[in-house]
């Protein structure tokens, strides 16, 4: 492939994955310093991406079926890329991507669309391998070239992600002299989760001297956890629902660690750089081998003595005094 001049990155899913996907950037950044790096997305995931220095144009889906009066094949084509990689297999953008003439079209070769869309075709399979979820989306690589295959520490400097600027609004939830927790008690049934009980426990063993505790959600998630979690208690504060994903993540920025199931908001905290500690099941393929966070300050907690139970069984087996001591660790704020 010649020295390409626009690359567009497609990932048309959810935020967890959008992360996990910005080493990929990275490698391209490094490797083609002066390409213009285009990033396909839904545009909930926008804001995270918008934080990712790599990245020189955000297009999302509802762009793409808007503009050009709607004509999303036209509005590719005025991208002027050379290449297309599907890192997120989604039929319709390869067929808008081959409409419009991208000359190099990649993705895997296990999607039978891609064998009608796609001219580059990779052949290695996500189920059965080995690799982190940030190291399989690099074979897309391949076809530039690129075959190395870093570690996970290496692609976690590599995310460009951040720095994220204070907030006032957000500074004003803040308690000083506190270690500030935050708390994600649900996945949208995306993951393995702790269970509402669980993360009780976790928020009584936390002293309100020391800690705030401030819980996450979206308007859905809130109104569940609302009806079990100690909300009356005086450390706790909840922003379920009232933050949009720009909030979330000045949030994030100002806090001081995250515990969750394997979540967006997970990773975009362990990307921050504050400390992420992740409850994960080790059932493929949904463990942590996989799908664990980016980060210089990540903590994996599995429960390996349940894994005869299903995944939710297994996250629910981990007991919150484990979860204690990683907290207990961070220097509280000024």
């Amino acid at each position: 492939m010649k020295w390409p001049g626009t690359i567009v990155v497609s990932r048309t899913d959810s935020i967890g994955d959008v992360m996990l996907t910005l080493p990929l950037l990275g490698r391209l950044r490094a490797h083609y310093p002066k390409a213009r790096l285009v990033f396909l997305c839904r545009s909930y995931t926008a804001p995270v991406l918008r934080r990712c220095r790599h990245i020189d144009v955000i297009l999302t889906m509802e762009q793409l079926m808007e503009e050009h009066g709607g004509n999303a094949v036209d509005r590719l084509r005025s991208l002027q890329a050379d290449a297309i990689l599907h890192v997120f297999p989604d039929r319709q953008v390869a067929q808008w991507a081959k409409a419009a003439g991208i000359p190099h079209r990649i993705g895997t070769s296990h999607r039978w669309w891609h064998w009608f869309t796609v001219n580059e075709r990779v052949n290695f399979s996500r189920r059965n391998s080995e690799l982190h979820e940030a190291q399989l989306n690099l074979k897309l690589l391949e076809p530039f070239g690129i075959t190395t295959i870093p570690n996970l520490a290496q692609l976690a400097s590599d995310t460009g992600f951040g720095p994220i600027d204070p907030d006032p609004a957000i500074a004003e939830l803040l308690r000083p002299g506190r270690r500030h927790v935050l708390i994600h008690p649900g996945s949208k049934g995306s993951a393995a989760e702790w269970g509402l009980d669980r993360f009780t426990e976790l928020i009584r063993l936390l002293s309100p001297a020391q800690y705030q505790v401030i819980l996450t959600g979206t308007q859905a998630e809130a109104e569940s956890y609302r009806k079990h979690l100690p909300m009356g208690s005086v450390h706790v504060t909840d922003t379920g629902g009232r933050l949009s994903l720009d909030g979330l993540i000045a949030l994030i920025g100002a806090s001081d660690a995250m515990v969750a199931a394997s979540t967006g908001p997970l990773h975009i905290a362990a990307a921050a750089g504050i400390r992420a500690i992740g409850l994960f099941p080790t059932q493929r393929p949904m463990h942590p081998g996989r799908w664990a966070p980016l980060g210089r300050d990540v903590h994996i907690l599995v429960d390996e003595a349940h894994d005869h139970l299903d995944a939710n069984a297994q996250v629910h087996a981990i007991d919150p005094e484990r979860v204690l001591p990683l907290l207990d660790q961070l220097r509280p704020r000024a």
